[in-house]
């Protein structure tokens, strides 16, 4: 890299948010962009991630938010195609079922619902019974209730970033890995420069898209941006249990275990802090799990925000730094409209989507009230 090199904008992070920005930069015209990732594209989070799409949520932004992103996940071949690209995302649409059993989740799980029925989400409530017909293997004691929606699924995220990437490279996106920012400079409260292990690139404009290393990048222009990581392991097998190729994904929402299908086998993973913690809620919920081999296992980071809901916006004091954040586990699928949202932030349009919701300075009167669909 030149140290005299140059670019309308720099992109810091190349998961889905950092490669969908890039990709919708490219969109709106903006092709002078460098994309800076510190080790592989998609190594991060989004390469740990399981692929999860959902539109089950209580808060109405991370539903309109996820709506606009299924959409253009179900044209992305055709978007990808347009550009040269020959990638497939391997979406599919085979539901989330999350299990409820206790009176408390199941309150707020209908409260969702409210909100998801008002904004045309084909989510409903299920009898435990119900749930078992849909996967007989369950064990069904102590559960309440349980909650679907046929229009979740799942997609490869490495395909994503491969995808979005390769359309931007494709249109004159340089992307560096293996290269780590250092520093961004700035005079008079404006950012002239972004310093790198591989030189340094002059440019008025940042977007981070960092994930979990958010702020070390916010650092550098002053800005806190309150994200921590959160360790969650995934496990495989390579056995599918005789469960059904169709199978949702089922989430045992009060132990946080979760299992989908694979294509020669199945992922099951969870909030718990070791692959021995997943081991009692998986066989207790599915007790076919007990005779499943784990064929091999990985962790990745949450970028877990205050209230579990992302933070997206532009610095107040610094003009041009912008940032997409504290996805809370959420971020590969709402990467296409985050993307697209940062993109139109960048070129000064006015946004597709009001995201006024993942506003920074929510935080300033202490903490809202939290996002409980994470899992």
């Amino acid at each position: 890299m030149p140290s005299d090199e140059h670019a309308d904008v720099v992109i810091v992070g190349g998961g889905a948010v950092g490669a969908s920005t890039a990709y919708h930069l490219t969109e709106l015209g903006i092709r002078d962009v460098v994309v800076i990732e510190r080790d592989q594209l998609g190594s991060g989070s989004t390469g740990k991630a399981v692929g999860g799409v959902r539109l089950q949520f209580g808060d109405e932004v991370n539903i309109r938010t996820c709506r606009r992103a299924i959409a253009e996940l179900e044209r992305f071949p055709e978007m990808m195609a347009a550009c040269g690209v020959d990638v497939d995302i391997e979406l599919r649409r085979h539901g989330y079922l999350i299990l409820l059993d206790s009176a408390d989740d199941l309150a707020h799980f209908r409260a969702a619902l409210a909100v998801q029925h008002a904004l045309g989400v084909p989510s409903r409530e299920l009898t435990p019974a119900e749930a078992g017909a849909m996967v007989p293997q369950l064990h069904l004691d102590g559960l309440v209730a349980a909650t679907y929606c046929p229009a979740d699924g799942r997609l490869v995220p490495e395909a994503l970033v491969r995808g979005y990437a390769g359309a931007a490279a494709a249109r004159g996106v340089r992307v560096r890995q293996g290269c780590a920012v250092n520093g961004i400079r700035a005079s008079a409260g404006a950012i002239t420069a972004v310093e790198t292990t591989a030189g340094t690139i002059a440019t008025d404009t940042v977007v981070c898209a960092a994930g979990t290393w958010s702020n070390e990048v916010s650092a550098h222009v002053g800005l806190e941006l309150p994200v921590r990581g959160e360790v969650h392991w995934v496990c495989f097998c390579d056995d599918d249990g005789g469960l059904a190729d169709t199978l949702p994904l089922v989430s045992d929402f009060g132990s946080g275990f979760y299992v989908t299908r694979e294509e020669h086998g199945l992922l099951f993973g969870g909030r718990s802090g070791s692959i021995e913690d997943l081991a009692e809620p998986a066989i207790r919920r599915l007790p076919l799990m007990a005779e499943l081999a784990v064929r091999s296992s990985w962790w990745g980071y949450y970028d877990m925000s205050p209230d579990h809901n992302a933070i997206v916006g532009a610095a107040p004091a610094v003009p041009r730094f912008f940032y997409a954040t504290g996805f809370s586990g959420h971020g590969v699928m709402q990467s296409p409209a985050i993307g697209e949202h940062l993109a139109e932030l960048v070129a000064g349009r006015a946004p597709t989507l009001d995201l006024q919701g993942f506003a920074l300075d929510r935080f300033a009167g202490g903490v809202p009230a939290a996002e409980r669909f994470v899992l």
